[in-house]
């Protein structure tokens, strides 16, 4: 059976391009002013008592409309503070407490299951601020669903500071999560022909390697990559998340070589190997709701049909916590960091216009300080063993409680990977070495084992590897 590799990168959602966002607001503020102004006229209201009215629900369904239109068009137009206000009054929509109070009496005194039934539903809706009905309401509007995960980007900035921000914003979670399971999205590929405005998105909202260029975009959409991202059927021009595929021989190594505008195409057909290279999130509002797992397997299902040559799926992935940790443990220098051969090694590659390194941390950490070092080959060939034996370390060993240290490795071991690969000079790009060091890591998933990897990860905070991996670590602590 072929063996599967996958990747989710985990990458911090982005905020919508300026410009996209300012033409977007603008075009829903003008589509909701024409909804709302066609409503019978009403006296002017202040934001809470548009809210109330919103909640009184006078009216049939088009003045409900009307009203939501209205609420959601007031606060497109206030600065920051005047959104804050906005949130804070729509927090005070909370639960009664007394009517909380006289529910809970009522299920403590129902005497029989057909009585305590009826009091469990009395008290589920009594605990149930008004706020969500009010919040419900933005959904029968254009772009209400697009509006309410923006509503929830902005809450997530505030809640630090604010309680009752935090419980509005825990609200509006609970409902996205219901609305966006994985089960209602729709998986499209996107390519050149795409709308240009879709792709506008896409350049704006690449999280892990930035593209430099429509020139650049174009390569990754070529006939031998792939786009594919998840739609919800409310904000279909908005992607949620996507992945980039690149059809290959053989497991990457570089992602430069990757994204080499000059490469020649490679027939998909002749492509043994899928790397995905690229995942981002795309709505900001929509943090802590996952999907990276569920597109990975939708895409590598695709892409099996299409392609019956591929036979491995692979990913090359950051180790964005690699260099921040090294400088941790270098400034420590702990003992028996070096063999006696790479203490020397190091000392002699170490920058000559430098005061000279006492130990071989010191010396690693003037090679890695310096711009460029991995292009002097006695600084790679002094570096390179330590830095891959220190990666494997790094990410087999080193925890944050009983998960691995770095975040990306911690996705894949939870998800039932195996560490498969360390990748010297894989990123060079001036992120990659600021990050990890110029290294990438393949991640793999074997379809027979994952279940059980998964289990050792979690179960026991095992983190399985393989011989390659392992050997790094032969000898050492």
């Amino acid at each position: 059976m072929a063996k599967l590799t996958l990747m989710n990168e985990a990458a911090a959602p982005v905020e919508a391009p300026t410009g996209l966002f300012d033409w977007a607001r603008r075009r829903l503020a003008s589509v909701w002013r024409d909804i709302s102004a066609s409503a019978p006229g009403e006296p002017e209201q202040s934001i809470a008592e548009q809210m109330q009215a919103c909640l009184d629900g006078r009216g049939g369904e088009v003045s409900v409309r009307n009203r939501a239109a209205r609420l959601a068009n007031a606060y497109l137009q206030l600065d920051a503070a005047g959104q804050i206000s906005f949130l804070a009054t729509l927090a005070g929509f909370d639960s009664n407490p007394e009517t909380i109070a006289d529910a809970y009496r009522a299920f403590e005194e129902a005497a029989d299951p057909a009585l305590r039934t009826s009091a469990t539903a009395t008290l589920r809706r009594a605990l149930e601020p008004p706020r969500i009905k009010l919040l419900r309401q933005f959904t029968t509007i254009p772009d209400g669903v697009k509006f309410l995960v923006d509503l929830r980007a902005a809450l997530l900035k505030l809640t630090a500071d604010s309680p009752a921000l935090a419980a509005v914003e825990a609200d509006l979670r609970g409902l996205l999560a219901s609305w966006f399971d994985v089960g209602f999205l729709d998986l499209r590929r996107i390519d050149w022909s795409s709308p240009a405005s879709l792709l506008e998105r896409l350049v704006g909202y690449e999280a892990v390697h930035s593209i430099r260029s429509w020139r650049d975009l174009k390569n990754r959409l070529d006939s031998d990559r792939r786009c594919y991202a998840f739609f919800h059927p409310r904000m279909p021009a908005e992607p949620l998340i996507f992945v980039e595929v690149a059809l290959v021989k053989g497991l990457a190594s570089s992602v430069q070589g990757l994204l080499d505008e000059k490469a020649p195409l490679l027939d998909p057909h002749a492509a043994d190997t899928a790397i995905f290279y690229s995942i981002s999130n795309c709505q900001r509002g929509l943090s802590g709701i996952s999907f990276g797992n569920f597109l990975i397997k939708r895409v590598v299902e695709e892409l099996s049909a299409e392609f019956r040559n591929l036979r491995t799926f692979a990913t090359l992935s950051p180790v964005p916590g690699f260099r921040s940790w090294i400088a941790d443990t270098l400034a420590a220098d702990p003992a028996g960091l070096f063999s006696a051969d790479e203490e020397a090694s190091l000392r002699t590659a170490a920058p000559a216009d430098r005061p000279a390194a006492e130990t071989g941390a010191a010396a690693l950490a003037a090679i890695l300080g310096r711009r460029g070092w991995f292009r002097d080959p006695a600084m790679l060939r002094a570096a390179e063993p330590v830095l891959r034996r220190l990666c494997a370390r790094y990410l087999l060993h080193e925890s944050k409680g009983r998960r691995a240290l770095d975040p990306v490795a911690h996705f894949h071991l939870a998800n039932g990977a195996r560490l498969e690969q360390i990748n010297m000079l894989a990123d060079v790009s001036e992120k990659g070495v600021k990050e990890g060091a110029t290294l990438m890591v393949n991640y793999l998933y074997d379809p027979e084992r994952i279940e059980a990897w998964h289990e050792d990860y979690v179960g026991t905070g095992k983190r399985n590897a393989s011989t390659a991996v392992r050997r790094l670590l032969r000898g050492w602590s």
